[in-house]
């Protein structure tokens, strides 16, 4: 029989890897609010585009410059039900399509 050390590196790579998406989540969630806010209501697609195209440019803006990293239109779409959840956004009455900050 021989003790072997417990596998740390694993948990290490795990736990950056999450800390990676959680800041890529809040980052695509502080995005959606600022533009939000600024045009106070917006088409959901439009939404995407700019978010889309804020993180490719590296920021939104004077003032809020960002790290440029890889982002879809899934990840904007989950943040943004995700926000919806939280009720940071709703949703127009009689056009859901909508949304208001």
């Amino acid at each position: 029989l021989r003790l072997l050390p417990q596998q740390t590196y694993l948990r290490a790579e795990t736990a950056a890897a999450s800390g990676a998406l959680e800041r890529k989540r809040n980052v695509l969630c502080c995005l959606i609010a600022r533009i939000l806010k600024a045009e106070k209501q917006l088409h959901v697609d439009n939404l995407v585009f700019r978010v889309l195209d804020a993180c490719r440019k590296g920021g939104c803006g004077p003032g809020l410059q960002l790290p440029r990293f890889c982002c879809h239109s899934v990840d904007v779409l989950s943040c943004v039900l995700h926000l919806l959840h939280q009720g940071c956004l709703r949703r127009q009455q009689g056009r859901p399509q909508v949304l208001e900050f």
